[in-house]
């Protein structure tokens, strides 16, 4: 019996196999590509462009720098902490209970490879990966309120009530995805260079 594909032909022309993905396979502009276009909250949110995971990634990073100024390391891994979505999608939570075990595999070896091309280990420091999991939080608290028609006190069920002062003057904008994508790839060449890999 002939395997199922598994692997994608990325715009960059890379084959990537989502079963056994390599750092080798993974270019930055394929994530940003693939992340400017894949709609958070399954699209459900207000304005002319979806909200996408890049624009989320964004706002996680800033988010982190805001509590975690001194490491730009962990800010870059805060930028491609939704990074497997680019091939993998970006499922809501009752999605990913339903689907089991599996989702979060397939979303842990391709995280490892996406970490390892960009110089970061596989596996993150719980420490890191906790803040960066909070300023996650925080995005989404921000993006229930602000465009996903949720009113604060569900916000504060669901999310938590962010500390005001790491939200202050945080505004949640739809832009085209072209925007979003070069945006994105900017602030991780940035980063890099912050890193001088």
């Amino acid at each position: 019996m002939k395997q199922p594909r598994a692997w994608q032909r990325m715009l960059s022309g890379r084959r990537l196999d989502l079963l056994d993905p390599t750092p080798m396979d993974i270019e930055i502009e394929d994530i940003a590509h693939g992340l400017a276009f894949v709609a958070r909250w399954n699209g459900q949110t207000r304005g002319d462009f979806a909200y996408s995971v890049a624009e989320h990634s964004l706002l996680v990073e800033q988010i982190y720098a805001r509590q975690n100024p001194a490491n730009v390391r962990w800010q870059l891994a805060a930028l491609l902490h939704d990074a497997p979505e680019y091939v993998i999608g970006d499922m809501i939570s009752p999605v990913k209970s339903a689907v089991g075990p599996n989702y979060g595999e397939l979303d842990l070896r391709l995280t490892a490879a996406v970490h390892l091309r960009f110089g970061l280990p596989a596996v993150l420091p719980v420490l890191v990966k906790k803040a960066i999991k909070a300023a996650d939080k925080i995005s989404a608290w921000l993006e229930a309120v602000q465009i996903a028609g949720f009113s604060e006190s569900e916000a504060d069920k669901l999310f938590g009530r962010p500390d005001s002062a790491v939200m202050r003057g945080l505004e949640i904008k739809l832009r085209p995805p072209a925007q979003v994508r070069a945006d994105y790839v900017a602030r991780h060449l940035e980063l890099l260079a912050a890193l001088k890999i």
